[in-house]
């Protein structure tokens, strides 16, 4: 009796370990594929940039760019990608997956490329990295945290849901005031979401682990969620805090 008990703690202790090196590779693997795509977003963000604007005015390819009916199809493209990836992706492959993540991140770019039309770069990158720091501390947190965030979700989606009803309202109002009580509210919902999508990436690894088809795609749409909080998140910051052309 006793060796038996001995033999299913030393197969339960094993059974512990494997799952918590598969946990550090997967999760080590959301980071890398979203540490890539930002990087992508930003390269072609720069040099999009640079071809689009020469001695603060735009050039014929961007006036193309950002003057043109071609804006609309730049500012769109990447919420069509996130939906065609959110409702495809149980029926995709790892390949198209990994491409369709590779294309959203480089049409970002090309989207976000106007930032630099609106604040200078010194502030784009000081910002960047103070969002950097802050990203890292949050999915820290809800990376090791104890605390059970999942009843966070449904308020997230809701402030979400506000912003996005807010921003549409301000086109017309054009209110400063709304503006950055807009910002400082998805500050604060993208920071809340970074530690909720890290926690629920992480436990939706032990829906998945047997299965390394489910696993590669599912750090790939880790990935994504924790892409678009990041690149929120920088956003709002940079519309606080940035310094303006």
């Amino acid at each position: 009796m006793a060796q038996n008990r001995y033999a299913q703690s030393g197969t339960a202790a094993r059974a512990g370990a494997a799952v918590d090196e598969g946990l550090r590779a997967y999760m080590l693997g959301v980071y890398n594929y979203m540490a890539a795509g930002v990087a992508l977003t930003g390269i072609v963000a720069y040099f999009t940039s640079t071809m689009a604007i020469s001695n603060g005015a735009l050039t014929p390819f961007g006036q193309m760019l950002y003057t043109s009916p071609l804006r609309w199809v730049v500012m769109l493209a990447p919420l069509g990608f996130v939906l065609f990836m959110s409702f495809r992706a149980q029926k995709m492959s790892v390949g198209a997956t990994q491409i369709s993540f590779w294309l959203f991140a480089a049409l970002m770019g090309l989207s976000l490329s106007s930032i630099f039309l609106v604040f200078t770069g010194q502030s784009i990158t000081q910002i960047f990295f103070v969002t950097a720091g802050a990203f890292a501390g949050l999915s820290l947190w809800g990376y090791t945290t104890k605390k059970d965030l999942s009843g966070w979700g449904s308020f997230l989606i809701m402030g979400v849901v506000g912003i996005i009803i807010a921003a549409l309202v301000n086109l017309f109002l054009q209110s400063g005031a709304l503006q950055f009580a807009i910002s400082v509210i998805g500050v604060l919902v993208f920071a809340g979401l970074t530690a909720y999508d890290t926690q629920r990436i992480k436990d939706g690894y032990l829906l998945v682990r047997n299965d390394a088809t489910m696993v590669a795609k599912s750090a790939i749409m880790g990935a994504l969620s924790l892409y678009l909080d990041f690149i929120n998140m920088f956003l709002f910051l940079l519309q606080l805090f940035g310094n303006r052309q």
